[in-house]
């Protein structure tokens, strides 16, 4: 895949199976830095780790930079699973790669921008573009994400449901034989 439009974001849904004493999956999600989004409710504003696509640039070599760029470490190894893609409300469109692995989230250092702050201040400030990471559920992650990006979970769960990685009720299971 390659992108075609300028307003394309791709990204990745990290996703590992919950902990003995939870059933199912959990995935990463990213609150975003900056004093814009500091007051911003926990529902509705998470995101998985994404950013643009350059204009001819690979999709997934887009996702697998940003989330290295805003995560501090790159994608673990593994087949990506297409999670197709949303259009926000903005109109941007948003591909969505998923990708087994685990991660420290205290180990996650973003990179950051420069932003004018306070408004019309003069003062330019770095922020980190990510403020936090966190591991979700599924159901959680339903709330705490952007809603259209809603989708990508459903997606996932869909995929490995049907490959066998994950029973139909989004808890662990062995492969299928």
């Amino acid at each position: 895949m390659t992108a075609t439009a300028s307003r394309c974001s791709a990204g990745i849904l990290l996703y590992r199976r919950a902990p003995a004493d939870r059933a199912g999956v959990e995935v990463l999600l990213v609150f975003p830095g900056g004093p814009i989004w500091a007051r911003k409710p926990d529902a509705g504003s998470w995101s998985l780790p994404k950013g643009l696509v350059e204009p001819g640039e690979d999709e997934w070599a887009a996702a697998r930079r940003e989330y290295a760029e805003e995560i501090g470490s790159p994608v673990p190894d593994g087949r990506p699973i297409e999670l197709g893609e949303v259009t926000l409300k903005s109109g941007k469109r948003v591909i969505g790669f998923g990708v087994a692995g685990d991660l420290d989230v205290a180990s996650v250092v973003s990179n950051t921008f420069d932003l004018m702050w306070p408004p019309r201040s003069g003062r330019m400030r770095a922020f980190p573009e990510i403020d936090r990471a966190e591991w979700c559920s599924t159901d959680l992650a339903r709330t705490r994400l952007n809603p259209a990006q809603v989708p990508f979970v459903d997606r996932l769960l869909e995929a490995l449901a049907s490959s066998g990685d994950v029973a139909d009720s989004g808890d662990p299971a062995a492969p299928a034989d």
